[in-house]
């Protein structure tokens, strides 16, 4: 009977991967094909969200990143290539999120790329937060720095679609209220969590812009407010733990009496897990949020996350349930 079972589940996995496959490369194939529209190609999610709200029905857009794969170390793969051919633009988020040599490559060498937080750089060098000395990529993390991504989009939507450009920057113009309300709801929301419960900790180093946004008591120094995140692994979920950061992560939990950390979708909880159990041995209380949060990804299609700004309400709202328990 286990056999069978076991067949039978193995079965439904085959048949699930395939029907995915299936829907992914009927996507890529619409998406080639000529509708007169301005072929857009993002490498996120959270970037190709943006796109379609602002260039609506004059757009085809096609995430090249998909699901829950890692961005940061995202190679290319058959096929890619000619996507970036056909693309008539390309949007990258920029600031070393797509690192993998092949994309990486691609980008900077690719006349129709646009590296949406390079321009962010460049336009406010100060906005940007580093980490160990390389810029921190995750900007989609405070919704008041996304928002700027708008303008860059709408240009280049513009300059492929001149005709059309009064339509995209109304578009623009309007996701801009509807991004800043939401960033002012899930302020409020996080700023009712007592000042000394508001502490994060998850899986990598992906939440330095929400805490600043959000979780930093107003007038807050630098250094105080990047004591209230902290992460076992670094910017790209990607290195392995030592003692010394399993060390390092329970002083910090103990210091702040910390009982709570999260883990995220396309991320794996081993490195929380290992924190637990030495949380375990050392007398702490310690345990891993049910529900994850989304970091690099957004929610899978018909989910409370599978747009942008659903996703940053999705982890607000996670937070604050979890650390005010």
């Amino acid at each position: 009977m286990n056999a069978v079972r076991l067949t039978l589940l193995f079965c439904c996995l085959i048949l699930g991967w395939a029907c995915s496959r299936s829907q992914e490369v009927s996507e890529t194939r619409q998406w080639m094909t000529s509708t007169g529209q301005i072929k857009v190609l993002s490498t996120t999610a959270m970037i190709d969200d943006i796109v379609k709200r602002i260039g609506g029905e004059y757009v085809n857009s096609l995430v090249l990143i998909k699901g829950d794969l890692d961005p940061h170390s995202y190679q290319l793969v058959k096929g890619d290539d000619e996507k970036f051919k056909i693309a008539d633009v390309i949007f990258a988020n920029g600031l070393g999120l797509e690192h993998g040599p092949s994309l990486k490559y691609n980008l900077e060498n690719n006349p129709k790329a646009v590296a949406l937080g390079d321009i962010i750089l460049k336009e406010h060098p100060e906005l940007i937060l580093y980490v160990n000395g390389q810029p921190d990529p995750h900007i989609w993390m405070d919704i008041s720095m996304w928002v700027r991504i708008i303008d860059p989009i709408v240009a280049a939507l513009s300059k492929q679609d001149p005709a059309h450009a009064e339509e995209f920057k109304n578009n623009g113009d309007l996701l801009k209220m509807k991004m800043t309300q939401a960033h002012e709801e899930i302020y409020l929301l996080i700023q009712q969590i007592p000042s000394e419960k508001r502490y994060l900790v998850t899986s990598h180093d992906a939440f330095n812009y929400f805490t600043r946004a959000y979780l930093a008591d107003d007038q807050e120094e630098d250094q105080q407010w990047q004591n209230r995140f902290a992460a076992p692994e670094g910017l790209a979920p990607e290195s392995q733990l030592s003692t010394a950061d399993i060390q390092w992560i329970i002083d910090h939990l103990s210091k702040y009496q910390i009982t709570v950390v999260f883990p995220e979708t396309n991320v794996s909880r081993d490195s929380l897990r290992k924190i637990v159990s030495a949380a375990k041995e050392k007398g702490l209380t310690l345990r891993i949020a049910e529900e994850p949060l989304y970091s690099d990804a957004m929610g899978p299609p018909g989910s409370f996350g599978d747009t942008y700004l659903e996703m940053v309400s999705h982890n607000a709202i996670v937070i604050a349930r979890y650390i005010m328990q």
